[in-house]
């Protein structure tokens, strides 16, 4: 089953993410593709770089970050695939921004389908 990770860490860095949090991460990058279960991930910009786009109608609504509903914020993701649950919280156990933060274990869905109201319904059968 493929995880993504959503990596947040607890400080926002405004003078950068410190060069020993950089390496940790290339490291557990690294270890990750070796074992095989990496299949990509990246780090984002800070909020204040980010834009949230809604439609009203035709119309479309852009709003620059940051966004003041927003208590935590995303600094990266990855993408990995393992057999269980136990597997990617060890994982994500294993990764840097655990020290300073929290990694959020979120399971991909497979088909869209299974998000629609019949496939729920189908489950509380």
């Amino acid at each position: 089953m493929k995880y993504l990770l959503l990596i947040r860490p607890d400080h926002d860095y405004p003078d950068g993410v410190p060069d020993e949090t950089i390496r940790k991460t290339e490291a557990w990058v690294a270890d990750m593709k070796a074992r095989g279960v990496h299949l990509t991930g990246g780090a984002l910009h800070p909020p204040a770089q980010s834009t949230a786009v809604r439609r009203q109608g035709a119309k479309v609504v852009t709003t620059d970050g940051p966004f003041a509903e927003s208590k935590e914020q995303m600094g990266g993701f990855d993408l990995i695939e393992c057999d269980t649950l136990e597997e990617a919280i060890e994982i994500a156990a294993g990764h840097p921004v655990t020290e300073v933060g929290m990694v959020e274990i979120r399971p991909m869905v497979e088909e869209f389908r299974s998000l629609g109201r019949q496939a729920v319904a189908d489950r509380t059968l």
